[in-house]
């Protein structure tokens, strides 16, 4: 079609979905996509974020389907362009990614493999069997790519080792590669982001994430259709297996021995394996111990809580994606405020963009707080050592660089000792984590610190004053 066919098409469109959303709904969601091509009858708009394609699938598909089907037909179907800041080059690049939540990448066509020579072709669990000739979709999420880690010394272990693992697969010393950590702290990001670069680096890979509820249940699926030999054959043909939360398979033996027989053929074949869960394999209760000695292969990995550097790198860079402007009081507010993962970071910078753009308020400290309040009241807050150290720092006008230096100065030394003291008191970090926070101070120096602090609190009036006003500052905030 020319150009100005599609663009009669999302203009007929706009005319619908304007009547059906508010003006200011309208102004903010719609005016800033263009379209952009079609094919058939798929029409391409391109829209200026990852976060922008985000809303509109959440809030506003079914609309944009409804309209479109009325233009092209009950097949018509929706593509997005996304664009994307690319490091270094001028010109942000664009992402496509179909209207589905799914990503665009795809195996290459493989034979698969016969039921002892002479059976039916193998069933792929992911697609309706019937092809001997079949695509594996890798089922990976495309939006979860290195570039989009954030690295800091909280993962810097896990996001290493998953990056050689992208490079040459099957063919490090890690394999498996065994990535644990809490909720929230990227373990499922940083696992499809190595299959996308696989996928990249190494097309005719064949890549598979697969959650072990996922693979649970297809087993107990193929052992009813009678085709467990079927399922133990696809698995085994997977270049590239990723299987994220395995603690699930834990107290389920059938499973875990058929993964067992099919962790060993992977393994022994130079395939690649990649396993993430919420333990480390010395810590997961329920696990045969035949499966745990394999987990212990290769390398584990652990991701921590990000740290204050870490968390306000991530802030800055989903803001830079999203094309919006936010005052850096807000975002230091931000990151002093959400300690624990990464997922409750985007989500509250996510509320705050939401009630800025649907209340019509601008992002100011105030409003920050008013959501933090909100978005943190059914969580556990507790007080960062960094937030401590920035309160004491505040309050005694020092940069926290000062604090942390190795200047004897008798002011600094009293600031350094009261943010190890309260760091002992209000969060649950060894003296040894509280010491290397402070200067890389060992835990004797922690412990002397909060001895002189308590001395001092019995002597000094003063200072007693001191440490009164910082524990208001630090249980009001």
């Amino acid at each position: 079609m020319s150009e100005k066919s599609y663009q009669e098409i999302w203009n007929n469109c706009l005319n619908i979905i304007r009547d059906n959303v508010t003006a200011q709904n309208f102004k903010t969601w719609f005016k800033p996509i263009k379209a952009v091509g079609i094919n058939k009858q798929v029409l391409t708009i391109q829209v200026p974020s990852q976060f922008f394609y985000e809303w509109l699938e959440n809030n506003y598909i079914t609309l944009i389907k409804k309209t479109l089907k009325r233009e092209l037909g009950k097949d018509a179907r929706l593509e997005y362009n996304i664009l994307l800041d690319n490091p270094g080059v001028k010109k942000p690049y664009v992402t496509k990614i179909p209207s589905s939540g799914q990503g665009s990448l795809t195996n290459n066509s493989v034979n698969m493999p016969m039921d002892m020579g002479s059976g039916p072709a193998i069933r792929n669990p992911f697609i309706i069997p019937g092809l001997q000739k079949i695509n594996i979709n890798p089922q990976l999420n495309e939006s979860y790519t290195f570039d989009a880690f954030i690295e800091g010394e909280c993962n810097r272990l896990a996001r290493s080792a998953g990056y050689a693992v992208s490079q040459n697969p099957g063919g490090t010393s890690f394999n498996p590669l065994f990535i644990y950590g809490g909720g929230g702290l990227g373990k499922t990001h940083l696992a499809n982001a190595i299959g996308v670069e696989v996928k990249n680096n190494h097309p005719d890979k064949i890549v598979l994430y697969v959650s072990a509820d996922k693979f649970q249940t297809q087993f107990v699926d193929a052992i009813m259709d009678n085709k467990k030999n079927d399922f133990v054959h696809f698995y085994q043909s997977i270049d590239v297996l990723i299987i994220d939360d395995v603690q699930f398979l834990c107290g389920k033996e059938k499973t875990q021995d058929i993964f067992f027989h099919i962790f060993n053929h992977l393994h022994q074949n130079k395939k690649q394996v990649i396993l993430t869960s919420d333990k480390a394999p010395v810590d997961i209760v329920g696990m045969e111990q035949r499966l745990l000695s394999r987990f212990k292969w290769g390398l584990s990995a652990d991701l921590q809580s990000p740290d204050l550097v870490t968390r306000l790198a991530i802030l800055k860079k989903k803001i830079k994606n999203d094309g919006i402007e936010i005052p850096y009081e807000v975002v230091e507010y931000i990151a002093y405020s959400i300690t624990s993962n990464v997922r409750e970071l985007e989500g509250a910078l996510i509320s705050l963009l939401a009630q800025s753009s649907l209340n019509k308020k601008e992002i100011t400290i105030d409003l920050a707080k008013n959501m933090l309040d909100k978005f943190v009241k059914n969580t556990v807050r507790e007080v960062s050592i960094d937030f401590i150290q920035k309160v004491i720092c505040d309050y005694f006008d020092i940069p926290i660089e000062t604090m942390k230096s190795k200047t004897r100065k008798r002011e600094i030394v009293q600031c350094r000792q009261l943010a190890m003291y309260f760091s002992k008191q209000m969060t649950k970090n060894s003296l040894a984590m509280i010491g290397k926070h402070c200067g890389n101070k060992d835990h004797a120096t922690v412990l002397h610190a909060c001895k002189t602090v308590n001395n001092l609190a019995d002597t000094d009036k003063r200072f007693k004053g001191y440490i009164v006003d910082i524990e208001k500052k630090l249980t009001l905030s």
